[in-house]
């Protein structure tokens, strides 16, 4: 959760990067050459301005953007926003800053690989399954699949974590995708070395000889028609503390809201979750793993 206290804190660092951001931005603007003077007139809200309220809606307490922006920001926030807009217009501003929100995440909020990192897979479901076929707002793009829990109808977020609960990278893919197919971009663990433990949907011969090469050691659970091997006790133990990866899926699910069924286009679906996984890499307090635990029981057995 972030308090209050932090939300100027919070919009330093996002106005900072701003201010970076348009400057590289500028040089690579193509201009109208339709004969028209452009006016480049301010918006009322600036970019970091609507950055850092998404960000504080999705550490919140709120459930409702519309609600959180008229009953509280507009009521409570006068001071630290005294210039708002209307709320239609406010989503239209945040459609605008997706770009910067993304660079953003990319760039500042991913953490470091410590050598153990987990990998998980979370669907994003965009409407009840039955639901499917009246669904417009996802037409096309999303895709009936199945996870542990059954059948949904949406998107999958590919989660790459290590063991202090930061997000290293992450991959949006259709629901039909196989959990091991993004692991087959090298530029999805790109910044991952060491141990990469997944669950039993990971398992493939190829992908472990492949991750292998790229200095990566893919640690995962065998099936019960596969012959036993043996494994150090190490793995074991971090096979034991794969919920991990499930904990952060938990708080980007039900505090910072990353999945709903409200949304009415696709661009607001890919702002909230851009917005929810940002606002995740400000929580003070993650989920998290005491390494030097797990190496003195490995080290007593």
């Amino acid at each position: 959760m972030i308090s209050i206290d932090k939300l100027t804190e919070i919009f330093c660092i996002v106005d900072d990067f701003c201010i970076e951001f348009d400057k590289a931005r500028s040089g690579h603007v193509i201009a109208k050459d339709n004969g028209k003077k452009s006016r480049n007139r301010k918006f009322s809200l600036s970019d970091s301005e609507v950055i850092t309220l998404l960000i504080f809606f999705h550490a919140g307490q709120f459930r409702h953007l519309k609600h959180f922006y008229i009953n509280y920001v507009q009521v409570h926030l006068q001071k630290e926003f005294p210039q708002t807009v209307s709320y239609n217009r406010f989503v239209e501003l945040q459609r605008k800053a997706v770009i910067p929100m993304a660079v953003l995440l990319k760039t500042s909020c991913l953490g470091t690989c410590t050598g153990v990192s987990f990998i998980d897979s979370t669907p994003l479901r965009a409407c009840h399954i039955k639901r499917e076929r009246s669904n417009k707002v996802f037409k096309g793009i999303a895709t009936k699949g199945q996870c542990s829990i059954g059948w949904f109808f949406g998107l999958k977020l590919h989660l790459i974590i290590n063991d202090k609960g930061e997000i290293l990278d992450f991959m949006l893919t259709q629901g039909n995708v196989d959990d091991r197919e993004p692991l087959r971009n090298r530029k999805f663990h790109e910044k991952v070395f060491g141990k990469l433990v997944g669950d039993k949907g990971y398992i493939c011969k190829t992908l472990f000889e492949q991750l292998f090469i790229d200095g990566i050691h893919l640690v995962t659970k065998i099936r019960k028609n596969m012959k036993n091997s043996l494994m150090h006790i190490h793995d074991k133990i971090l096979l034991r503390k794969r919920g991990l990866i499930e904990s952060v899926n938990d708080e980007l699910k039900n505090i910072c809201q990353i999945e709903h069924t409200r949304h009415r286009s696709f661009e607001n679906f890919i702002t909230n979750l851009l917005s929810g996984l940002i606002a995740y890499s400000f929580f003070p307090k993650k989920p998290s793993l005491n390494i030097e635990v797990i190496d003195n029981k490995a080290i007593r057995r």
